[in-house]
């Protein structure tokens, strides 16, 4: 699961919902060199039902009062992460962090197995776009584990949100997944999510209202065979995020998340 406790210091519509194999360039401009050799994207983006509003216009006070223990808020332009988001490019990263082993987590809602294997070969052999018919179990995804004094120097660089709630302490999540990857419904404690290169596709629920999946479908799959058949009653809040926005999801709400593009990503836990 999307899921880290540990403090960081550091090395569809339906009709739309399959690949689609284009030459373009990231949708908010350079994709730091991420973007798949074959092209593939997730095109739909579907709806967004979340309230997405300016940084500067909310107050830390008024992110308490309306929507740190109530629901969802997305939030552009609160941070500026240029240089952090440099540091992600492709380039940067092999050649800085390559060799150093990362841990992956096959994607279904429990993460049951661990992998260690060096970033190079992660980015070489498992960086691809994930089948609808793949089975969470089947499928490792770089989330979180972070050897955090190997990646310590990359870490300083990032600007995380200043919203924080009383009594917690963030920690930080880091990723790197193709498209079509994503992790099933699961739920932890409060937190943020940013994506740094690409697109992420988000689906909420709060506490009182369990959606219906399969722990090892993947969101894929769940998008694929579920979603189209869900009465208005049961439809999630969802919303894409991209570059320069964040998303604040509170405490216990259910989600699953999809990543249109190669994206690489980061999430800070509030604990």
């Amino acid at each position: 699961m999307e899921y880290n406790t540990a403090v960081l210091t550091g090395c569809a519509q339906f009709v739309l919902l399959c690949f689609i194999g284009i030459k373009a360039a990231e949708p908010s401009g350079d994709g730091g060199g991420w973007s798949s050799d074959s092209g593939f994207r997730l095109q739909d983006e579907g709806d967004c039902n979340i309230d997405i509003l300016d940084g500067f216009s909310l107050s830390h006070q008024q992110f308490i009062a309306r929507y740190a223990y109530s629901r969802p808020v997305i939030l552009r332009g609160l941070t500026d992460n240029t240089r952090f988001r440099s540091l992600c490019s492709k380039a940067s990263l092999l050649e800085e962090y390559g060799a150093c082993k990362v841990r992956l987590s096959t994607a279904n809602t429990f993460s049951y197995r661990k992998v260690d294997i060096p970033l190079q070969e992660y980015v070489d052999d498992l960086l691809r776009p994930q089948s609808a018919d793949a089975l969470g179990s089947e499928t490792l995804y770089f989330f979180g584990d972070n050897n955090f004094t190997e990646w310590q120097s990359l870490f300083e660089q990032y600007e995380s949100p200043p919203y924080v709630l009383p009594r917690t302490s963030g920690a930080y999540s880091f990723g790197i997944a193709g498209p079509g990857t994503g992790v099933p419904f699961h739920w932890h404690g409060p937190g943020y999510s940013e994506v740094i290169y690409g697109r992420k596709r988000w689906f909420l629920y709060p506490p009182d209202r369990e959606p219906h999946f399969h722990p090892n479908r993947t969101t894929l799959s769940w998008l694929r065979d579920t979603y189209p058949h869900l009465p208005e009653e049961e439809a999630p809040l969802e919303c894409t995020i991209r570059p320069g926005e964040v998303l604040y999801f509170p405490d216990r709400w259910w989600h699953a998340t999809l990543n249109l593009d190669t994206s690489v990503f980061i999430s800070t836990f509030l604990g």
